[in-house]
């Protein structure tokens, strides 16, 4: 039972602990009024970086970016998470997909 526990215990901590995200650059980005808020992004050339996306707009749409090898559905009025490996410095550009026209940002690793 002891050893039990103890496997419990340990596979429980793994859940907690995230050692990618404590180092990461951290980005929010919101799709609204049929636009990327902000629309340039800075983050730390050659660090991971976590992205917290919300779309507050009544559409889905699909976060693309074939520079970061990055694609994501976001639903209507829901918040997804990215990660992207760490970037070369450089400009990357993105869009949303179904209004590709209109809504476009970029990523800038410094």
């Amino acid at each position: 039972m002891a050893l039990m526990s103890r496997t419990v215990l340990a596979l429980a901590a793994g859940c907690f602990a995230s050692p990618t995200f404590g180092s990461d650059n951290l980005v929010f980005l919101k799709l609204s009024g049929h636009r990327f808020v902000p629309a340039e992004i800075h983050v730390e050339a050659n660090v991971p970086t976590t992205v917290s996306i919300t779309n507050e707009d009544d559409q889905s749409d699909i976060f693309v970016s074939n520079s970061l090898k990055a694609k994501k559905v976001i639903a209507a009025h829901t918040t997804g998470t990215m990660r992207w490996r760490p970037l070369a410095p450089g400009r990357y550009p993105f869009i949303a997909e179904f209004q590709a026209d209109t809504v476009q940002g970029i990523v800038v690793a410094e």
